[in-house]
């Protein structure tokens, strides 16, 4: 963006739940690669900050998601992926473009850092 001349941009980071905690999920190195973008998102934000730029950094961070990641997983210990499914809830993928929307709607002075959702009743 600063190599065209764009000083009002937006980075937003489809992050998750998993880069704030340590979920009781045998998932310790996607959590560690959260924690990394947790980290570099912040870190992005604060040189922009430095460099008295105006474009703007947002991690959206979502809990469960009913997408594909969980069969890709295959088993998670003891829960296969669709006893999972039936003993968790979801949101659903539009909740999180929602929330893209709302960050992308909100004014240019505005700074969005992160955005945390979770469905009802998320045991994490």
């Amino acid at each position: 963006m600063r190599e065209r001349g764009v000083d009002d941009g937006h980075i937003i980071h489809i992050n998750s739940i998993a880069g704030h905690s340590i979920l009781n999920l045998p998932l310790h190195f996607y959590t560690a690669s959260k924690h990394a973008v947790t980290v570099l998102t912040e870190g992005l934000r604060r040189e922009l900050v430095a460099l008295n730029s105006h474009i703007r950094v947002t991690s959206v961070n979502p809990g469960n998601v009913e997408t594909e990641f969980v069969d890709a997983m295959g088993t998670m210990g003891e829960t296969n992926s669709a006893a999972y499914y039936k003993e968790n809830p979801f949101l659903a993928s539009r909740d999180i473009s929602d929330a893209v929307i709302y960050t992308l709607s909100t004014p240019p002075h505005v700074q969005i850092h992160d955005i945390t959702i979770k469905p009802i009743g998320e045991k994490f």
